[in-house]
């Protein structure tokens, strides 16, 4: 970088990447010495809803600020892999480049795709490919669905993978019939089942819930996550109403919330 030059993105990164030796070192910082592959999962997993948070919020300066976040936990895994000659943070950098460029070959090659979803098949192709390179071709399906993922994406990931060969339902109206059937058999299960079964029965019906999404192009777990949010505004929007009365929630009748609730929800 030449004096007075603005920084490029690629002389930030590795800035990053160098405060981050630095840390690590035995003259660096003692917490982050300490930490291994292991204790930083859970930092990455906050730090990953904290950029959906922002995004569901378009805060947009927090998102700029959460993904440098984000960007950090990749650089921290690579960091701790270099020091056991492992792999390093560029190994990483060419392996996306080189994916990014091998499996659009209608833009980086002679290959056409015009929509979205011929782009998502050759996509598929290509992976498959690529396994089949690996010698991964005999892996099921779903392996490559990680177990560790929320619920609802790991459930709607799974059924996406399935309907690729076939196995899904053929239009929205069937998934409703199905939806119905479930809430049948949970009204069932509540007469006569164990606490086990109406386990069970309840998450069949999220089950076909999440595959609903999935038919409406809707992201269950997006959708979930925004509900949430709208049920904390609508819940304090109660709780202040009430506040400015001098009383809480548990010294108000379950009508006052209602009339509060309602009120809130023609705020926003």
């Amino acid at each position: 970088m030449t004096p007075g030059s603005v920084p490029t993105a690629g002389e930030k990164f590795q800035r990053l990447v160098d405060i981050m030796v630095r840390l690590r070192s035995p003259q660096g910082c003692p917490w982050d010495r300490d930490q291994t592959f292991d204790t930083i999962k859970p930092y990455l997993l906050e730090e990953t809803y904290e950029v959906l948070d922002a995004i569901d919020r378009r805060d947009w300066n927090e998102l700029r600020v959460e993904l440098g976040d984000l960007l950090l936990e990749a650089v921290f895994f690579a960091q701790m892999a270099s020091e056991e000659n492992l792999f390093d943070i560029a190994g990483s950098l060419e392996s996306i480049n080189e994916k990014l460029i091998r499996r659009h070959p209608h833009v980086f090659g002679d290959g056409t795709a015009d929509t979205p979803a011929e782009v998502k098949k050759r996509w598929d192709e290509i992976k498959a490919d690529e396994k089949k390179q690996q010698g991964k071709s005999n892996d099921g399906l779903l392996d490559s669905v990680p177990r560790v993922l929320p619920a609802l994406v790991e459930a709607q990931q799974l059924t996406s993978k399935a309907a690729t060969v076939g196995f899904d339902w053929e239009n929205p109206e069937q998934v409703l019939e199905k939806l119905h059937e479930e809430l049948n058999e949970l009204a069932e299960a509540r007469r006569s089942a164990s606490p086990d079964q109406l386990e069970g029965e309840i998450g069949d019906l999220l089950f076909v819930l999440v595959n609903l999404a999935r038919f409406l192009r809707v992201d269950a777990e997006q959708a979930l996550r925004k509900t949430n949010a709208k049920f904390r505004t609508r819940f304090r929007h109660v709780e202040t109403r009430l506040a400015e009365q001098g009383r809480t929630p548990g010294e108000s009748s379950l009508d006052e919330m209602e009339a509060l609730w309602l009120e809130a929800k023609k705020l926003a």
